[in-house]
């Protein structure tokens, strides 16, 4: 990450910023903006403000792609409203400067160096070699994905809510749910249960959610190369993670789960097949449920914290350490048991930055949910285990609830929302806009060990 100064002479100012001080400023700034026009009476169908907290929350919800809500989005907005909020997703899905850099692109504009090097930080990736290319084709896979799933609900949203309502469900589902956002218009915080038994809807929303989460950088290299042995390594540990992880978790739900009535006890074999699946696939920072998450067994409450906490992968639509990251820490916890000098996989070898990063990157988002949780535990007289699972849902930027969210005080809503920022910007990335970077000294200290364990 370079510490790359940049100049807004433009505006007659000449202030220094980095990389990640721009993009952590810019979902700043699309978060206030969200949240006063949500905050005005226009956009509520009672002609009511929702009170500027509320207004801020739901802003910061939608911006970071997470789900929670103090409010209803269908019974609390009107269609100005719920379009404000389809807009902040899209953003904060694709990130600040995605859509900056589509605007220039469409409008012949040059891409500058510095906003290259924006770009590279905004998308996770190595290098600013093809940022141009990757933007038109995150571009084009958005509107793809969104596309086909738009089209795919809206024929079976029709039938239930008919033809104009139907047709905006299915685009507003579709967007909410390739970005990983999880907010819904069926009502009443029901989220999608009516549609618990809807092989449709839960494969449509599962099949967006899934390659929202992967990161573009992977769909990229999925359809162009279309060989698992010649893809990136990123690329190969990605799906890898990925997989295990979605498999592991249906297993794991379906096992919690199976003779809960209260979820998939009085449900028909397929349908607990189904539901487990879907299970999986929404703490990977999406936050749809088709079943009350509030009545799974304590068992199944832990194991959902594990799987939001880590989250999707780096450079998509969602939050979490990220797939990569977690995968990073599993093999280097293995190579220090094997006795191993390098962290491989793959017959690769990961750079010890690399490591390191991935370290550091879990360490801090520990310490964040342990803070978040901790104050929690001050604002509000909550059970612990109901407001772990609400700090870590709003750090990986995954919108399940167990139900708390709109009862939390002034305080409480403060928390969750510096939360979802933090998450969606990225614990390493505000680390760094806020920290100063040193130049690096040619010196070497002499080595001595300490005792570990």
């Amino acid at each position: 990450m370079e510490a790359v100064r940049i100049k807004f002479t433009s505006i007659g100012i000449k202030p220094n910023f980095k990389p990640t001080q721009i993009l952590a400023f810019g979902f700043a700034m699309l978060i206030l903006i969200g949240a006063v026009l949500l905050n005005l009476p226009i956009a509520s169908r009672d002609g009511q403000s929702i009170g500027f907290i509320n207004a801020l929350f739901t802003a910061t919800s939608a911006v970071c792609v997470t789900g929670l809500v103090v409010a209803d989005t269908y019974t609390q907005f009107n269609i100005f409203g719920q379009l404000m909020i389809l807009i902040l997703i899209q953003f904060g899905g694709l990130g600040i400067m995605t859509m900056a850099m589509t605007v220039f692109l469409l409008l012949g504009k040059r891409i500058t160096l510095r906003e290259r090097l924006v770009m590279k930080e905004a998308l996770n990736q190595f290098s600013i070699s093809g940022l141009v290319k990757l933007t038109r084709y995150i571009l084009l896979t958005t509107i793809f994905f969104e596309g086909i799933g738009a089209i795919i609900l809206s024929f079976r949203f029709v039938k239930t809510y008919g033809l104009l309502k139907g047709v905006y469900y299915g685009v507003f589902h579709a967007i909410s749910a390739f970005n990983n956002a999880g907010f819904d218009l069926v009502g009443n915080y029901r989220s999608l249960t009516p549609f618990v038994q809807d092989p449709l809807v839960n494969f449509v929303i599962m099949g967006l959610i899934i390659f929202g989460g992967l990161g573009f950088s992977v769909i990229f290299d999925i359809f162009t190369v279309k060989n698992f042995k010649k893809l990136t390594l990123h690329s190969k540990v990605v799906i890898t993670a990925t997989t295990i992880l979605l498999v592991a978790g249906m297993l794991v739900y379906l096992a919690l789960e199976y003779s809960n009535p209260k979820t998939l006890g009085n449900l028909p074999l397929s349908s607990k097949i189904l539901v487990s699946a879907f299970q999986s696939v929404t703490p990977r920072t999406a936050g749809f449920n088709t079943i009350d998450i509030s009545e799974l067994t304590t068992a199944s409450k832990y194991f959902t914290i594990l799987l939001m906490f880590i989250g999707a992968s780096p450079g998509s639509t969602g939050g979490g350490i990220k797939t990569a990251t977690f995968a990073a820490i599993i093999m280097m916890i293995y190579t220090v048991i094997a006795s191993k000098e390098d962290v491989e996989i793959y017959e690769k070898r990961i750079p010890l930055d690399n490591v390191f990063k991935a370290v550091a990157m879990t360490v801090i988002s520990i310490l964040i949910v342990f803070i978040s949780s901790f104050l929690l535990t001050i604002t509000e007289d909550i059970d612990f285990l109901t407001l772990i699972f609400e700090v870590v849902s709003a750090f990986g930027t995954v919108g399940l609830s167990l139900g708390i969210t709109r009862k939390l005080t002034v305080f409480g809503k403060i928390i969750i929302i510096l939360t979802m920022f933090i998450g969606r910007v990225g614990p390493l990335t505000l680390a760094f806009a806020i920290g100063s970077r040193q130049k690096k000294a040619h010196l070497k200290y002499p080595e001595e060990k300490i005792l570990v364990g």
